[in-house]
């Protein structure tokens, strides 16, 4: 099976998900989207700095990219901020496709922007597709990875987990506040407070994430500390952060195809592997 994917976003991450997919067996790209005057109108291939032409031309409209495309999926990689990219994702569930999306606030936003999930949810359930939300943070090394390993554990106290990336994509770290949310809600605390990756109830911290950065630093590395019984360290080094959230993404794809609809995330999402076609 052959599953087309419609690229909407084609920014550093976005190309980078495009380059993937391009050379991955069992995906095939049938469309690319972005409203820069700078890309539409030119082949995607070079858009996306590949030395060959891939036979997609970009397009500034959704809708039209749709409707001559048909995809089986669409990747958006546009902004940030779920209130930003809603009317992207109110467009392609009109039109009964599902998504996966590098999004941050989207990768568990049932906390702090619970009107604009349900939202998102109710469109995707009508559709009767799924919305997923990911990426390597947030989206796995800081809540998916841990809450997986917590699989090890007769009992959790609580989860410590740091991060150190080369440099920084945003000024201020994005999504912090979202994994805390599915890690907590994986292990049943119901926190009181969430500030600055912290999570705590009455005063005691059960889950703090942190996010640092070094401009020397060789390879990313991911540190887990679970404290229970037994108690469960991890390190892991590697996962380039622009490398690997393309990753994330383009391996969820075929997850997404058979999710049941609605807006999903990687808590209750069987977890993503290499997916080569």
């Amino acid at each position: 099976m052959i599953i087309k994917v419609l690229h909407v976003g084609l920014g550093p991450i976005g190309a980078a998900v495009v380059r993937q997919v391009a050379t991955r067996k069992g995906l095939q790209i049938v469309g690319a989207v972005d409203i820069d005057p700078a890309k539409a109108g030119r082949g995607l291939g070079a858009v996306c700095g590949l030395r060959r032409a891939l036979g997609v031309i970009v397009m500034d409209d959704i809708a039209k990219a749709i409707k001559a495309a048909r995809p089986d999926i669409a990747v958006i990689c546009t902004a940030s901020s779920l209130r930003k990219v809603l009317p992207q994702f109110e467009q392609v569930l009109k039109l009964k496709v599902p998504i996966v999306s590098t999004t941050e606030e989207l990768a568990y936003p049932v906390k702090s922007h619970r009107a604009v999930a349900k939202k998102i949810d109710a469109l995707a359930r009508r559709a009767r597709v799924a919305v997923l939300g990911t990426g390597v943070h947030p989206g796995f090394a800081m809540d998916a990875l841990p809450i997986a390993l917590s699989a090890l554990c007769a009992k959790v106290e609580a989860i410590e987990v740091t991060r150190v990336e080369r440099a920084p994509r945003h000024e201020t770290p994005v999504g912090l506040a979202e994994s805390v949310s599915m890690i907590a809600d994986a292990m049943g605390w119901r926190l009181d407070l969430i500030q600055d990756g912290v999570g705590s109830v009455k005063g005691k911290v059960l889950v703090r994430l942190r996010l640092e950065f070094d401009a020397g630093l060789a390879e990313p590395m991911t540190s887990i500390r679970i404290a229970g019984t037994p108690p469960v360290t991890a390190t892991i080094t590697g996962g380039d952060n622009d490398i690997a959230t393309a990753s994330m993404t383009v391996n969820s794809i075929p997850k997404v195809l058979t999710a049941p609809p609605g807006l999903r995330t990687m808590k209750d999402m069987v977890l993503p592997s290499y997916f080569g076609g």
